[in-house]
């Protein structure tokens, strides 16, 4: 599976590709940063960035899109641009049919190092670790991006396989309750017909 994430931000929106699954190795496809100058007005800011995005998606094909999703911030202006960015990347892979999902950062620290509560340092060490990689990736954006596609790499699957039980078993009760109702139907029809026939 691949996976294409983003760590949004207006000024550094991380992404980062990895190829895995569980049980499977992990790799590296890309990793980098789509920037947009803070002077520029917002719509060019956000346009720019759906065009970056846009570009990965081509040039790396991927199965699924993780976007991190921001739990609490007591910045209001970096909670909207980070919001913001979210919803682009959100809106790219929406308008081709790619599965998105969100994850907290604690999500991610947690699946990654073991350790809700991991600093920067931790997480970084660890997805180079895990990629095999000799250099840290650099911005931290481009970490956090790798770190956020090995926690959907690991954490996606599960969830996925979850979701997918819930609604055998949501289909499977849907079919009883109509198999019931029809048999109860059968049962009924036949008496009022009988009753019909004694007037």
């Amino acid at each position: 599976m691949r996976v294409l994430a983003i760590d949004p931000g207006l000024t550094r929106c991380g992404v980062g590709v990895v190829d895995g699954g569980l049980g499977a190795p992990l790799t590296l496809v890309a990793v980098d940063v789509v920037r947009t100058p803070a002077t520029d007005d917002i719509a060019l800011r956000l346009t720019a960035l759906e065009r970056g995005i846009e570009e990965w998606v081509e040039r790396t094909s991927p199965d699924a899109v993780a976007v991190e999703r921001m739990f609490m911030q007591h910045n209001v202006r970096t909670v909207m641009g980070t919001a913001q960015a979210a919803a682009v990347a959100i809106l790219v892979a929406g308008r081709r049919g790619i599965p998105v999902a969100t994850h907290t950062p604690s999500e991610v620290k947690a699946a990654v190092t073991g350790f809700g509560n991991a600093d920067k340092a931790q997480v970084t060490a660890m997805v180079m670790r895990l990629l095999r990689l000799t250099v840290a990736p650099k911005p931290a954006d481009a970490a956090d991006a790798l770190a956020l596609a090995i926690c959907h790499l690991w954490r996606g699957g599960a969830q996925a396989r979850l979701a997918n039980a819930r609604q055998l078993v949501d289909d499977q009760i849907a079919r009883a309750a109509a198999a019931r109702a029809a048999a109860a139907r059968l049962t009924v029809a036949p008496s009022a017909a009988a009753a019909g026939v004694r007037r």
